[in-house]
């Protein structure tokens, strides 16, 4: 049986004191939110000037960067460069802003922030997940790419063809 970990309230409290300080410190008005590997809440602040919706697009944002185990900014790259069919998918927030809580290489959790441009969304909420984020590590046989493990493809037989 695998072990993985989860994220526990103090963990919770330290992504959204530091989300919040980055946030904080270029004087944005964002709302924050915080979700586990299955995109149910854990915790949400909307700070003062935020707008209302910011609300519910940073808890969507953390949802779908939870539920599909890379950053939002990954699905609104694909849809810019033509993937359209991707504006169906079960997902309401695939815009820049989500960003997934990566330790031992287990997504355990993402932040999703909204409030002002969407790669200042992105800032807090990397500020945020980094705090107990672990780097991402190759294990033998295995390449890492960006924040998610990829694993090698099966070798082809001689001649290419598979």
């Amino acid at each position: 049986m695998k072990h993985k970990p989860v994220l526990e309230r103090d963990d919770v409290a330290r992504i959204l004191q530091t989300a919040r300080a980055e946030a904080l410190a270029n004087h944005w008005a964002v709302s924050i939110a915080i979700v586990d590997d299955g995109g149910h809440p854990l915790a949400l602040e909307r700070l003062d000037g935020a707008a209302p919706v910011s609300a519910y697009i940073a808890t969507e944002k953390a949802r779908t960067s939870a539920m599909g185990r890379r950053p939002t900014k990954a699905y609104e790259e694909m849809i810019n460069s033509g993937r359209t069919s991707f504006l169906s998918a079960p997902l309401s927030a695939m815009l820049e802003g989500g960003v997934p809580i990566v330790v031992d290489q287990q997504i355990i959790g993402a932040v999703g922030v909204s409030g002002v441009k969407s790669e200042q969304d992105a800032q807090v909420a990397s500020a945020g997940a980094a705090v107990v984020a672990t780097p991402a590590q190759a294990k033998a046989g295995e390449h890492v790419i960006g924040e998610r493990p990829a694993f090698p493809a099966t070798p082809t037989p001689r001649g290419g063809q598979g």
